[in-house]
């Protein structure tokens, strides 16, 4: 009995130090950094299930997004729509404390895979309290690196590493609501502006394979060329209407920023809302697969916009299971849900299930989402860190907004004849009138998509700069600065003014919003020119996303500057009024005569607009000063 006790000894120890012992934890191939971004993907993928795969497709806003839901769902993307926040004010360490947190939820999945954040810096991180607001794209006119990497910067302090820009839409007609996304009418300059890209994900090798993602590293963010294809050449400018050009005019002018794009290595591309002759752009296929995808080789993901598979019925929502299969099979990869995300997850489920989508399209949507994560370098850097929080709103930054807005003010009228110009004002003298709804309002200067969706009105919401302030700041210290906001002609008549500065124009408005079929300038704006400029020399500066109606006032205005959406640095207005700088801009757009001539752009029959595109009067600088940064100026399309 004794020695039967022995073996059954023996295997009680083996099997304890087999309980014991730790085991040798399994190699991962696509944990391992030090492997090709091709086997990481593979080896990912398969090891993937259905549910962890449709996860990784799904992008929600933040404010249904938890640690938890992050885990149980597997998400692959959050988002911060317009003023989604997570709280007023909120300071760079809380941004991205609140990222870390969802983060946390994705990297206690099974396989760890990271969630990517993403946001709206379109014109600078134009949601986060104290962050540098640039102008917006039709007031750049020229997009450059130096802006892409500023906003690079400032996006990645708040702990975010992805940006849905740049927007390089063809605007065909300023009726459109997002006219101020586009930086021109010209598909050439904004080709030229893809250079953003470099700027917002490094430059790209010379060696790198044409469209394969490029980002260069954690002063980088993914970027987003938007929105795929044609949306801004719409019937009338009407916000997600139907696009009606032939395919060699759907090349020529609203495809060539894409094919840009790709070279520089840009690594998503958002479809838009608007139809190509009818056809959905969120379901057409031929272009997102047959196009994009296989003919010009892109190999980022492609992401949809806002509740665009919800729009691509209507009303929206009506068919939300033929939606799913007609966006998925159309080649999106990424779907901005952004709220009913279960919803979707159920109805991808259902289609796979039964082979109404196939597990390949599935398979290629994913193995696009890892490798633009694996190339921003996700898996290594999860958790972002407080080294980057005092690049928001940097003196540098300012200092660059500053010089960007110099350069894009387009002096239309300088004088009532060329021998009389007006400008530059001088600083000193003694009384001047600044009138205007927009003078002292921050707001107003930045347009839409600052701090909120359709942006706001006044001073308090961030910081920044107004023109009245600008004015103050660079006049004589004894030059008398008298404002009134809409000022009657008895009270402008009875004051001894020098001069005057009126500063009007749109409130800010986004997307459908904005769709304007008048195109007029804010009340009380109208009379304030008249009322001021009927009774004094006076010097026009018109803060707009577009041309507007301004011909029937042009008589009584002695000066007439377009400055666009300047953004938070308004001292760059007076650098250029008052000749510490030239005037340089050129009109990135024509500027008609009445909005029955719409749409009318540059080599079109019957050309005749009140200022031609690439119009713009330059002077010289009173003080000998000058940009010497290598800013890609507007200007020099027009030399």
């Amino acid at each position: 009995m004794a020695r039967s006790r022995v073996p059954i000894l023996i295997m009680g120890v083996v099997l304890w130090c087999c309980l014991t012992t730790p085991a040798k934890a399994e190699y991962m191939k696509y944990k391992d950094p030090k492997q090709p971004i091709p086997v990481r993907i593979q080896d990912l993928l398969d090891r993937m299930t259905l549910e962890e795969k449709i996860g990784q497709m799904v992008q929600i806003e933040r404010e249904v997004a938890s640690a938890e839901v992050m885990k149980e769902y597997f998400i692959g993307s959050v988002l911060s729509g317009g003023g989604s926040v997570p709280a007023p004010q909120a300071s760079a360490e809380t941004w991205i404390n609140m990222v870390n947190d969802f983060q946390r939820g994705s990297l206690s999945t099974r396989l760890g895979i990271p969630m990517i954040y993403g946001i709206d810096s379109v014109h600078g991180n134009n949601n986060v309290y104290k962050a540098t607001i640039f102008p917006h794209n039709i007031g750049l006119g020229a997009s450059r690196h130096k802006i892409g990497a500023a906003t690079a910067l400032e996006t990645r302090a708040t702990g975010i590493p992805y940006a849905f820009a740049p927007c390089i839409a063809v605007c065909r007609d300023p009726r459109w609501g997002r006219c101020y996304e586009s930086y021109s009418e010209d598909p050439q300059i904004v080709q030229d502006m893809t250079d953003i890209i470099p700027g917002l994900q490094g430059d790209i090798p010379t060696d790198s394979p044409k469209g394969v993602p490029f980002v260069a590293g954690k002063n980088n963010v993914v970027a987003c060329s938007k929105h795929y294809v044609g949306d801004g050449g719409t019937t009338k400018g009407i916000d997600e209407n139907n696009t009606v050009i032939d395919w060699q005019g759907l090349l020529s002018i609203h495809m060539p920023a894409y094919y840009t794009s790709i070279m520089k290595g840009v690594s998503t591309v958002m479809i838009s809302y608007s139809s190509w002759n009818e056809i959905k752009m969120h379901t057409n296929r031929e272009l997102i697969t047959g196009f994009l995808k296989n003919t010009l080789g892109f190999k980022g993901f492609v992401i949809s916009d806002w509740e665009g598979l919800d729009r691509i019925t209507y009303p929206p929502h009506a068919n939300y299971s033929y939606s799913i299969q007609a966006g998925i099979h159309a080649g999106i990869d990424m779907v901005m849900v952004p709220y009913n995300y279960k919803e979707f997850i159920d109805g991808l489920t259902f289609h796979v299930k039964n082979n109404v989508i196939p597990m390949s399209r599935i398979d290629d949507a994913v193995r696009r989402i890892l490798r633009v994560k694996f190339v921003v370098g996700l898996f290594e850097n999860p958790l972002a860190d407080n080294s980057l929080v005092d690049q928001l709103g940097s003196q540098e930054h300012r200092e660059l907004a500053r010089e960007a807005v110099r350069k894009s003010l387009v002096l239309l009228k300088n004088g009532q004849s060329l021998n009389q110009p007006l400008l530059p004002l001088p600083k000193k003298t003694s009384k001047i009138l600044v009138a205007g709804s927009h003078a002292d309002d921050l707001g107003y200067q930045c347009g839409g998509w600052t701090m909120e969706w359709q942006g706001f009105n006044g001073n308090n919401r961030t910081i920044g700069t107004t023109i009245l302030a600008a004015i103050k700041n660079t006049v004589d210290p004894r030059t008398n600065v008298v404002y009134k906001e809409n000022p009657n002609a008895e009270f402008v008549k009875s004051n001894n003014f020098s001069y005057a500065i009126v500063v009007v124009g749109e409130h800010p408005y986004a997307e459908t919003d904005g769709d304007s079929m008048n195109l007029t300038i804010a009340d009380p704006g109208p009379t304030t020119i008249r009322n001021v400029c009927g009774a004094m020399k006076c010097v026009v500066i018109i803060i707009s996303g577009r041309p507007v109606v301004i011909e029937p006032y042009l008589a009584s205005i002695d000066a007439l500057v377009a400055a666009w959406l300047p953004g938070t640095e308004g001292q760059g207005v007076a650098d250029v009024v008052f000749g510490d700088y030239g005037f340089t801009g050129k009109l990135p757009r024509t500027w008609f005569k009445t909005v029955d001539q719409l749409p009318m752009n540059v080599g079109d029959p019957h050309y005749d607009p009140l200022y031609p595109f690439g119009f713009g009067i330059t002077t010289e600088p009173t003080t000998r000063q000058r940009d010497d940064n290598p800013f890609l100026s507007i200007s020099s399309y027009f030399n």
